[in-house]
């Protein structure tokens, strides 16, 4: 199956209103279509039909509990293009007091955050291929996220994912290896 990228994501959330009115405030999501109960919502900069779901079960649905006590989804990862506009919603989830992590994963810089339902979704910025060393690509496992020293290493506003999830001026994506950095 050649998978080119998530097109959506459909959540059971207890209140439709809560959680279109958390992904429209938080993270700019704009309601596409609103049903009684359903609501489809498109992040902002795409060209998706829709990239959000949410259809409501009432305010007695249990506590997610997939990774305790159930097999489930983890968390949804949404890529953003600059460290500028990850600093931007570390803040806002902050404020929201939604933020529940931030990691370094080598090439990725990642926030983790849950939403009125205690649903996990990731917010990440990718290192462009250009941009990899061998360092970052070893660099596999998991540490705190310090975002002012990303921030003085690639500056605010470089582009991520370039040549990985978006395609450069080699007009092609490619996955990242040692070989392919400098």
């Amino acid at each position: 199956m050649g998978v080119h990228r998530l097109n959506h994501a459909v959540l059971y959330v207890r209140n439709v209103e809560r959680s279109r009115d958390f992904y429209r405030e938080a993270l700019g999501f704009e309601v596409i279509t609103e049903m009684p109960k359903a609501v489809f919502l498109r992040g902002p900069d795409s060209t998706n039909d829709h990239d959000l779901g949410l259809f409501e079960i009432g305010d007695s649905a249990g506590s997610p509990t997939a990774g305790q006590s159930t097999v489930g989804l983890y968390h949804l990862a949404w890529e953003v293009d600059t460290l500028a506009e990850l600093q931007r919603l570390s803040t806002v989830l902050t404020d929201r007091g939604s933020l529940v992590g931030a990691s370094n994963h080598g090439t990725t810089k990642s926030l983790y955050a849950k939403d009125p339902d205690g649903l996990e979704f990731e917010i990440v910025w990718l290192i462009p291929a250009s941009l990899l060393t061998e360092d970052d690509i070893a660099a596999s496992g998991v540490s705190p996220l310090d975002l002012s020293a990303e921030l003085a290493r690639f500056g605010p506003n470089e582009l991520g994912g370039v040549d990985i999830s978006v395609a450069g001026p080699s007009g092609h994506l490619a996955a990242p290896t040692p070989s392919a950095t400098r």
